[in-house]
Formats: structure tokens, C-alpha cells, sequence
């Protein structure tokens, strides 16, 4: 890779910092209630939209309180979007009238979406209307992100409090976020990505005359609309020639910029930000990469700001940024070194050409590979799924970058509020093994940690991989599973284990080569998918209750200081000793015996 390249990587890391403690301030002053401008501005809608939902904002909850209004919430979210989809065809507009999507689809969909996955096993410009896709998946991409800050906030006093019973009202918490955090920074990305061409429109799709008319093979098919077969069991084709092309449009622009700020992936089209009117220019490409990880970056600062000490805050951000770009590294190292098979087609000068110029396969040329793995790399710490690049046409290694990242927990930047509280989960950990070596009752910010927050916090880390390998397990041994994918030996286990790690751990992105969108796939996806978010939501909160009844504990001669650069290393080594015990195995099958067969075949072919 170039030193440009280099020079693009540091400076979106640069940028990405240096947003951190700004918008983390104004955040916090957010959830302390706090005047800022936005809530000076907004605080009568605020008001007046607690009194037409019959909300007192003066309520506080207990945790299963807020833990029972957050899943009934998702779930009426849930339904909504189902119903959405599968009368999408009676519905207004629909100006290229697509039918109802099929009952597994819409399930999956509305899972997804839900969930904060944003799993897609469908085509959005094939499939959904522009009412499913604003009404449906543009309001889950605000409402699924909401509930994963306001989950945050509400652990966040469960260390504050002292003796407490609650842990603030969720209504409010969901308001505010979406009202003066969300909102104002989608509208202002939107307008970004519209000034650089990214489509905002309700026309019909466009067909337009191809400057070359194209020849291709058209398979014949019966009065069924079924292909018809020779008695080799070939299809049969005939010639045809295309002389215009139809170009998908739609209200992409606003769906774009919050699928990307609230990580919640996907795309409106079905290539994602590939896709040249979804992500047309440089520009477009680093305001949406750097809107996947911003708010979860600055969300470390405003848990800094409300515990009332900043260090800790940059502490648990110096751990993500330190894993996040090792691992960048090492899939930027891994694209750069290109494909050793074609070394193994002789000195011919055309294949030293092309692997020295690394490995661009499913990679689009304009954004080359440090953009295409920044993207990748970023996409899968945080929780987020949308490409720009086919991870499935990867390196065995550059691809187990993010499959790897993934099944860390989502905890390096992760989804917003999801990937931080699953890192202070990680933190509570931690500061328990410390305790155990130095046989002291183990303290995190003032507050004893013990029998009952363990067993939570194991929950949360052992659910994922759990749903993870199991799920790939019972894939690949079934028909079902094995049906759809379209290749065998490690690359094919590496498919499926790239869905359900993607699934498992509420991610979105697709590996390709796997045709996720059958009954089978789109009943287990969405059952992991479900069980992932709220079998770690439900644990938090009780965690958050449970702090917040307890003392605060003053800091003595042997507390583990949970600032410091030691702190950082033994939370860093935490999350990487976990989820290398727990899914090393499972890597050794796919993408690393992949890579060992790629260079074996070059030692067979010197």
C-alpha cells in the first residue's frame, strides 16, 4: 500500500479523536439535563410529547421496570415493521409496486432492524417500497440505536447512585437521545451525502438508454415462468440484447447517515455503500466511515463526564483504539500482500503485477484498499454491517479481521451505548480477576463487585459465543444449511461461521457466497439475532439496579486503579484472552487453515 494510503488512515484516526470530547461533553450535558442549545431550542416539543404520551419525565424506574418498557417497546417496533412489509403491496408509496415480502423475510427483517443488526437477506431496491424502507427501517435505525444509549446511561447511574432503587426513566432517556443527538446529526450528515450525490428522492426507478447495447444469454422459460432444461439438465438460453438499463432510486440519503451514526449497517441498496448512488464520492465514503464509530467514541468521554472522572472514559477509549488499530493493521497488511496463488502461475509479469498490487477483488477501485479495509475493520468493531467491499473476496486473514472483531462481543467502539456497556461489562471482569490475585473483594468506580454482578456479566459474554458456535454448528450439519452455500471445504465453514458470528453478535454484515434469505437462514438468524440483544439488554439493566443499590466504597491503599496504562493493558488482554479461548477453534477450521492452503499451493507451485 501507498504512503497515501497511510497518510488516509491516520488522518481519519486523527479526525475521529479528535470529535471524541466535544460531542462526548455535549452528551453528557444532555443526559444530566444540562442547558445546551438543542434542548433550550427543543425542550417544549420535549415537553409536549411526554404530555400527548401521558409520560411523567419526573418517574424514575426500577430496572426491570426500564428493562420490561425497553423490550415491550422493541417488540411493538418489531410487529410494526413485520406488518409493514407484508402489506407493503396495499400501501402508498410503492411506485414500483412490489408484493408482500415472504413471512420468514419479514421476520428476519424485522428482527434485524429491531435488534440494532440491520441483517439483510434481501435486495432493498428489488424488494422494499419507499414507505417500508422510511417508515419501517429508517424509524428502527433511530428507535434500535436509542434504546442501546439509553441501556448505557441507565448503567452509568447504576454507579453514580448511592442506596438507590432506580435507574432513571427509559421514555426520557429514548427522547433526548433521538431528539438531540440523533436527529440533529442525521439531518446534517444527510445534507452532506445529498451535496455529494447520494439519491434523496420519491421518483420511480429511472430506465435509461445503455451507451452500448450489451448481448447476453437469456434462459427460455415455460407458461410457469419456470427455466426449461435440455435432457442434460442445462438450461436453455437464447440469444438477446439489452439496450437500456433501470436505475434504482429512492429516499436513500436520510436512510444512509442514521444506519451509519445509530451502527446500525446495511444499505438501502443492496451492495450497500458500494453502491454508487449511495456512496458516490470521497467525500461521501469518509463521512459515513467515520460516522460508524463516532458516536460510540464519544460516548467513552460522556461516561468519563458522568461518573464524574474524564480518565475513565479515556481509558476504556485508549483500550478499543489500541485493539481497533492492530487489527486494522493486520487487515490492511493482509489485502496489501495480495493473492499467493498467483505467484504460482510462474514470472509471468501480468500476475507479479497483480499481486504486488494487492488484492483488489471485490474491491472498488475508487476507494482502494486502505479505504475498503478501514471500512471493513471499523464496520465490525463497531456494530454496524454495511460494506463498501465484499468481505468474502478477502484474504483468509484479511477476512478473519472482522469475523474476529465481531466475535469479540462488539466491544471495540461497538453499537452505540451496546458496544460501551459491553466494554464495561469486560471492565467489571477485569477488575474481578485483579481481585482474585490479590485476594481483595475486587471495586469498579466505587462499587464492590460480587456474586450477583458476575453472574450477570458472565451471561453477557457467554450468550453470544454460545449462540455463535452452536448456531454454525447445527448449519453445517444440516441440509438446510448446507443447501445454499456455494462453496465448500474452510472458505464455505468460514461463510456460515461469518453469519451467525454476524448475527450472533448483532453486527449485519454478510460474507457473500452464503444465500442467507431461505426459511432456514432467516428462522436461525433471527432467532440469534433476537436472543443476542436482549439476553445482554436484561443482564445490563440488572446489573445497573445492582450497583446502583449499593454504598460507595471509598478508594484504599489496595484498589486497583481503573485508569491507568496497566488497567488498559489488563482490559485489552480480558476481551482478547476471551474470545481467543472461545473462538480459536472455530477460526482454525476457516479462515486460518484457508491461509495456510492458499501458501501451500504456491510451495506446490514454485
Amino acid at each position: 500500500m501507498t504512503a497515501n494510503g497511510y497518510l488516509q488512515l491516520a488522518f481519519y484516526l486523527a479526525v475521529l479523536l479528535a470529535l471524541a470530547k466535544p460531542l462526548g461533553a455535549y452528551m453528557a450535558r444532555i443526559y444530566e439535563g444540562e442547558p445546551a442549545f438543542l434542548n433550550r431550542i427543543g425542550g417544549p416539543f420535549e415537553r409536549l410529547l411526554y404530555r400527548a404520551c401521558g409520560v411523567d419525565p419526573q418517574h424514575e424506574m426500577r430496572w426491570t421496570e426500564y428493562a420490561v418498557a425497553a423490550m415491550v417497546f422493541n417488540v411493538l417496533g418489531l410487529l410494526a415493521l413485520y406488518a409493514l412489509q407484508r402489506l407493503q403491496i396495499w400501501l402508498p408509496l410503492n411506485p414500483q409496486s412490489f408484493g408482500a415480502v415472504a413471512a420468514d423475510s419479514a421476520f428476519n427483517t424485522a428482527t434485524s432492524f429491531a435488534t440494532n443488526t440491520n441483517w439483510q437477506g434481501y435486495g432493498g431496491e428489488t424488494t422494499m417500497s419507499y414507505l417500508t424502507q422510511m417508515l419501517g427501517m429508517t424509524v428502527q435505525n433511530f428507535v434500535s440505536a436509542a434504546t442501546g444509549m439509553a441501556v448505557l446511561v441507565a448503567l452509568v447511574r447504576g454507579f453514580r447512585r448511592v442506596s438507590a432503587q432506580t435507574i432513571g426513566n427509559l421514555w426520557v432517556d429514548l427522547v433526548r437521545t433521538t431528539l438531540y443527538v440523533l436527529l440533529p446529526l442525521s439531518i446534517v450528515g444527510a445534507l452532506i451525502l445529498a451535496s455529494q450525490g447520494v439519491v434523496q428522492t420519491f421518483s420511480p426507478y429511472r430506465t435509461v438508454a445503455l451507451v452500448q447495447p450489451m448481448s447476453y444469454d437469456l434462459p427460455k422459460t415455460d407458461g410457469a415462468g419456470q427455466p426449461l432444461k435440455d435432457d442434460k439438465g442445462n438450461v436453455v438460453t437464447e440469444p438477446a440484447t439489452a439496450t437500456e438499463q433501470t436505475i434504482a432510486v429512492g429516499p436513500a440519503a436520510s436512510q444512509v447517515i442514521i444506519k451509519q451514526l445509530g451502527t446500525n449497517g446495511g444499505g438501502f441498496f443492496n451492495v450497500n455503500s458500494a453502491h454508487p448512488l449511495e456512496n458516490p464520492t470521497p467525500l461521501s465514503n469518509f463521512v459515513e466511515v467515520l460516522s460508524i464509530l463516532l458516536i460510540g467514541a464519544a460516548l467513552c468521554y460522556t461516561f468519563g463526564r458522568l461518573v464524574g472522572d474524564t480518565r475513565q472514559g479515556w481509558a476504556v477509549l485508549a483500550a478499543m483504539t489500541a485493539v481497533f488499530v492492530v487489527l486494522l493493521a493486520v487487515a490492511v497488511w493482509a489485502e496489501s500482500r495480495g493473492n499467493p496463488a498467483l505467484a504460482a502461475l510462474g514470472a509471468d509479469q501480468a500476475a507479479s503485477a497483480l499481486q504486488s498490487g494487492g488484492n483488489m477483488e471485490g474491491k472498488e477501485t475508487r476507494f482502494g484498499i486502505a479505504n475498503s479495509a478501514l471500512w471493513a475493520t471499523a464496520t465490525t468493531a463497531a456494530s454496524n454491517g454495511s460494506v463498501n467491499s465484499m468481505h468474502d473476496s478477502y484474504t483468509p486473514l484479511g477476512g478473519m479481521v472482522p469475523m474476529w472483531l465481531m466475535q469479540l462481543g462488539e466491544v471495540i467502539f461497538g453499537g452505540v451505548g451496546s458496544g460501551l456497556y459491553g466494554m464495561l461489562v469486560f471492565a467489571i471482569i477485569a477488575v474481578f480477576i485483579a481481585g482474585l490475585m490479590i485476594g481483595r473483594t475486587p471495586e469498579y468506580l466505587g462499587k464492590k463487585i460480587e456474586a450477583f454482578e458476575m453472574k450477570m456479566a458472565s451471561i453477557v459474554i457467554l450468550v453470544p459465543p454460545f449462540l455463535v458456535l452452536v448456531g454454525t454448528a447445527v448449519a453445517v450439519l444440516l441440509p438446510q444449511g448446507l443447501a445454499s452455500l456455494a462453496n465448500p471445504g474452510p472458505h464455505g465453514f468460514s461463510e456460515v461461521l461469518y453469519a451467525f458470528s454476524s448475527a450472533g453478535n448483532n453486527n449485519g454484515s454478510a460474507f457473500a457466497g452464503l444465500n442467507a434469505n431461505t426459511p432456514f437462514y432467516n428462522t436461525a438468524l433471527g432467532l440469534a439475532m433476537w436472543f443476542s440483544r436482549y439476553w445482554l439488554l436484561v443482564p445490563v439493566l440488572a446489573i445497573a439496579g445492582s450497583l446502583a443499590a449499593k454504598k460507595r466504597v471509598p478508594a484504599g491503599p489496595g484498589t486497583l486503579p481503573t485508569h491507568t496504562p496497566l488497567f488498559i493493558v489488563l482490559l485489552i488482554f480480558t476481551v482478547l484472552l476471551i474470545g481467543a479461548l472461545t473462538f480459536v477453534p472455530a477460526l482454525a477450521l476457516g479462515p486460518v487453515v484457508e491461509d495456510l492452503m492458499l501458501y501451500g499451493a504456491r510451495q506446490e507451485h514454485p
